[in-house]
């Protein structure tokens, strides 16, 4: 029997770029707002807990702990989501992620209206947005891999770039995925661009309710859309 492809799996790389460039607002909000931190890739926070653990200037323990703890926590959530809604159609537990991800990067946003970046005060508001932007991109993470989309991961580009080159005429490959592997660099990098921009002008608020709107949003756009192959 033939595969048959739906409005919905037609329009699902749509998502995951528009979920890609709110990657790039959440570590523009993280990276420029909270110190240094990343909330979305976790590898940078563990080289930087290394460098704190060595006493290296400018780097705590405590808000790389945070992250990585709060991260581990959205991944064991959204496999939670996943299992119990696994008989629904796929939209269904879509939608049930965005909307705790949405949420989660709304509330950030209320939280953020009294955070001062210059001086990362006050620290429990600091704390609380690490946590919650922490515990929306693990729930992130986690879902869209359920999801198993080459080269559309929505957090990450390492091996996004590294199978662009690898798999390139240049490198004796064909191409695949070419334009994927390249929108997905450019939404994060328009992401974090818009991002660096709200964050310097006018705080964390801002990026962090565009992110959310974004999320549930264009969540639901694709959960309304037929689910009747074409």
């Amino acid at each position: 029997m033939a595969f048959k492809i739906t409005t919905q799996d037609k329009a699902l790389p749509c998502l995951l770029l528009l979920l890609s460039l709110t990657t790039g607002l959440v570590d523009a909000i993280s990276v420029l707002g909270l110190g240094k931190v990343f909330t979305a890739n976790m590898t940078g926070n563990v080289v930087f807990l290394g460098f704190a653990t060595m006493g290296v200037p400018g780097f705590g323990v405590a808000p790389y702990i945070v992250a990585l703890a709060s991260f581990l926590t959205g991944a064991a959530v959204a496999g939670r989501t996943v299992n119990l809604t696994s008989s629904r159609p796929r939209s269904h537990w879509l939608l049930a992620a965005a909307t705790i991800e949405g949420g989660l990067l709304l509330i950030s946003a209320v939280i953020a209206l009294d955070y001062d970046i210059a001086t990362l005060q006050p620290a429990g508001s600091l704390y609380a947005i690490i946590a919650l932007t922490g515990l929306a991109m693990g729930l992130r993470n986690a879902t869209i891999r359920q999801l198993k989309v080459p080269d559309m991961t929505t957090t990450v580009l390492t091996l996004t770039l590294t199978g662009l080159a690898a798999e390139s005429t240049l490198g004796g490959g064909s191409n695949p995925n070419w334009f994927r592997r390249i929108a997905s660099v450019v939404a994060i990098f328009l992401g974090a661009a818009i991002g660096a921009a709200l964050v310097t002008t006018v705080g964390l608020s801002v990026p962090l309710a565009l992110a959310g709107g974004i999320v549930l949003l264009a969540t639901i756009g694709l959960a309304i859309l037929p689910r009747a192959p074409e």
